[in-house]
């Protein structure tokens, strides 16, 4: 059995092994998720969806917590992160495909405690099955590029007003 520090130095040497760089922070993040505050989704996300970030800032290259709340129904269209993306379902059936188009069928469902991990690059979709909050973390910068650059809403020319 290792002591809690030979696991950590064990950690700590596959991951110079493997030539990354371990995250070492001062700073403790204590957050109830009554304390979580939840404001719009960014523009290159459809309508509908709340969005937190819980701790870091993913528009930087350091670690980050981020939270996205959808209401059942709610589809990401087939995209990609230059980074690696850590998914965990906190609430709800939120489902995974994987692919360069959206393909129902492809889909398969998560519920809460689920975790998903997308390699940089991996081409995925989504969709709420129910009402869902997902929680994914990685190292920034965090950025979502659409395959088909018309799927991303923020491109799109706004709707005309009748």
């Amino acid at each position: 059995m290792r002591t809690p520090l030979a696991a950590v130095a064990a950690s700590l040497a596959v991951t110079a092994a493997l030539g990354a760089q371990p995250v070492i922070t001062a700073a403790s993040v204590l957050l109830r998720d009554s304390e979580v505050k939840w404001g719009d989704a960014p523009p290159n996300l459809e309508k509908g969806a709340s969005f937190a970030v819980i701790s870091g800032d993913p528009s930087t290259g350091g670690p980050y917590v981020i939270r996205l709340k959808m209401p059942a129904g709610y589809k990401v269209a087939p995209h990609w992160h230059p980074t690696a993306e850590n998914i965990t379902v906190i609430s709800g059936t939120f489902a995974l495909g994987m692919g360069e188009k959206f393909d129902p069928a492809a889909l398969k469902d998560f519920g809460p405690g689920s975790y998903g991990l997308m390699p940089a690059e991996m081409r995925h979709f989504a969709m709420a099955r129910t009402a869902a909050i997902v929680q994914v973390h990685g190292i920034g910068p965090f950025a979502l590029n659409y395959v088909n650059p018309w799927d991303d809403p923020s491109k799109r020319a706004p709707a005309k007003a009748n």
